[in-house]
């Protein structure tokens, strides 16, 4: 193998690496072109990197997958491994939620629909974590965004107002004023206005 081979084979490694992390955070499927700016690849050897990274779970009986439609990726759970994730899914249903998790709901039932992005500026963390927790528990929905094909909207599922007794979102305490909080408006529009920046700028 030349030096420029290693070279390629390297830059090739280091970017699956990146590749692998980011929809790790990203915990939802992303498209390829928004990823390649992500992790700074061309999109001619993201392709490459992103075979070489379902390779490598294929030939070493990795405990994930990656998953590529309408071109977008995710990452996933390996299908050799349906048992215990569904016994590990089953067993998180019955579990009490946590307070990140109830954060993100309550954001989720009050401002819905929502994206992520605008999930993560309210709490200020990221809710990858917590927004994979309600989605396994059934108690949002997820849907494509129409003002931005890149990325969904959550809003409660109709098994979380079967849960909390109600017909309407509108008969949680204080929807009307929370559900219009101008705080939280000032959040979500200071979030949106700075990712239409970016893509102007891009």
């Amino acid at each position: 193998m030349t030096k420029e081979q290693q070279e390629s084979e390297a830059n090739k490694k280091t970017l699956a690496s990146r590749i692998e992390s980011v929809l790790f955070l990203h915990g939802e499927p992303m498209k390829k072109k928004k990823l390649a700016e992500r992790v700074g690849g061309r999109m001619d050897a993201l392709d490459a990197a992103l075979s070489a990274l379902r390779a490598r779970y294929e030939d070493a009986d990795a405990g994930l997958s990656l998953i590529e439609h309408d071109g977008a990726v995710e990452l996933a759970t390996s299908p050799e491994n349906a048992d215990v994730t569904e016994a590990f899914i089953a067993a998180e249903r019955e579990e009490s939620l946590g307070k990140a998790t109830l954060e993100t709901l309550s954001i989720i039932a009050y401002r819905g629909p929502v994206t992520r992005s605008e999930i993560d500026a309210i709490r200020g963390v990221n809710s990858s974590f917590a927004l994979r927790n309600l989605l396994l528990r059934g108690l949002v929905d997820r849907e494509p965004n129409p003002l931005d094909a890149r990325e969904y909207r959550y809003t409660a599922s109709f098994r979380l107002l079967e849960l909390l007794g109600i017909s309407s979102l509108s008969e949680l305490p204080e929807y009307e004023s929370l559900s219009a909080d101008a705080r939280l408006s000032a959040v979500t529009s200071e979030e949106k206005s700075g990712k239409d920046t970016n893509t102007e700028a891009s």
